[in-house]
């Protein structure tokens, strides 16, 4: 019996055009380059979502920068206010015309947008300090101690918000959402105070202040090449008595600045969980008998993860903020605690380099933060 189609004798097939092609092809086969076209289409379209990204990074710096200067000029200009009550008028305008504050403000911010893009930042006003000296010895210092926090926040956060949302609307689903709200709404500098009072002045525990003790930081200040930021520093000596003791005091700074973030993670991996949980494919799981840790470990968390890591780059920021409260707290000499001096003694040309700073920073994590987002969902490269 033959298998081609079989028409009654005398009458014509109603689709002769659809026979003779399947005649002639009886399988129809995609060719190698039509399947090598959606990977190189994906490709693409990464690279165009990646590359747009980083160009967004170069007018969001530079509004940045505009309002900051801007903005710091509202009050007048730096060495009027950092030192003008202690000079006679004629030694005050001798300064201003050293420095081109005497100058029109249109000319002041061209000229300083110049010096900028070469990586002039200027010096400080009060103690006449370069500026970019400034941000590398203190800017180690915050950096260091946002990778503690965050390490706190993920640590604490992340587990967190698994179990509360595998045990929905019970009681460690309760108690966990308790805390949550309480280390989101408690002060940075109120929580760094009350650890500093229970740790140490009343159990005896932890150091009260500052990033190493005196010894540690005579040997770490003797290192050749330091980077500055002491953990680093420490391990290139190998010696474990320096670690632990910048460990040890490391410790309550970064618990009372990433409490604040974990508080947040927290809630964000316990919301993102439920409704993940909730979809019609892990319903589809769960009713063939996959068990509910199962479900979040292998079906669940990768999609909850989308919008914790976007939230993540904003949370960056918010620790940058904190730092400067946490910082001043426990004498970290960081950029938040620099900038406190400097605004003390009203040095605004210091304080206009830290928030630069800060603002780049913040705008390049915002990039990275996208880049594994894409990496994660392909979903947010169209």
């Amino acid at each position: 019996m033959s298998d081609s189609p079989q028409h009654p004798k005398g009458s014509k097939d109603p689709h002769p055009a659809a026979t003779a092609t399947l005649a002639e092809s009886p399988r129809a086969e995609t060719s190698p380059e039509k399947q090598t076209k959606k990977p190189d289409k994906n490709r693409s379209n990464l690279g165009r979502y990646l590359l747009t990204r980083f160009l967004l990074i170069i007018p969001t710096v530079f509004i940045l920068v505009t309002m900051v200067f801007f903005l710091m000029r509202l009050t007048g200009d730096p060495i009027t206010a950092s030192v003008g009550g202690r000079l006679t008028p004629e030694e005050l305008a001798k300064r201003l015309h050293a420095a081109g504050y005497d100058r029109p403000l249109l000319v002041q911010y061209w000229d300083y947008l110049s010096r900028l893009l070469q990586g002039d930042l200027g010096r400080t006003t009060t103690d006449n300090r370069p500026i970019t000296e400034l941000l590398a010895t203190h800017g180690t210092a915050t950096l260091e101690l946002c990778i503690y926090s965050v390490g706190v926040a993920l640590i604490v956060g992340v587990p967190l918000g698994r179990i509360a949302a595998r045990y929905r609307d019970k009681a460690p689903d309760a108690v966990l959402r308790v805390l949550a709200i309480m280390f989101y709404a408690t002060p940075v500098f109120f929580a760094g105070l009350m650890l500093k009072l229970v740790f140490s002045v009343g159990l005896g525990w932890l150091p009260i202040a500052g990033r190493a003790s005196l010894d540690t930081q005579v040997v770490l200040d003797s290192i050749p090449s330091k980077t500055g930021i002491y953990l680093l520093d420490a391990l290139r000596t190998g010696r474990w008595d320096l670690i632990s003791d910048i460990l040890i005091h490391a410790v309550l700074p970064s618990v009372a600045l990433g409490l604040l973030t974990a508080g947040v993670f927290l809630r964000l991996v316990r919301t993102n969980l439920i409704g993940t949980l909730s979809q019609g494919y892990i319903d589809a799981a769960r009713s063939r008998g996959v068990s509910e840790k199962r479900l979040v470990k292998t079906h669940a968390w990768r999609p909850a993860l989308i919008p914790i890591i976007t939230v993540m780059g904003m949370q960056i920021a918010l620790m940058l903020g904190g730092a400067v409260l946490t910082e001043t707290t426990f004498e970290w000499h960081g950029l938040g605690f620099a900038m406190q001096q400097y605004l003390q003694s009203r040095d605004f040309t210091a304080v206009q380099g830290i928030v630069i700073l800060l603002s780049i920073i913040v705008a390049v994590t915002n990039f990275i933060v996208d880049v594994i987002a894409a990496f994660v969902d392909p979903r947010v490269r169209y």
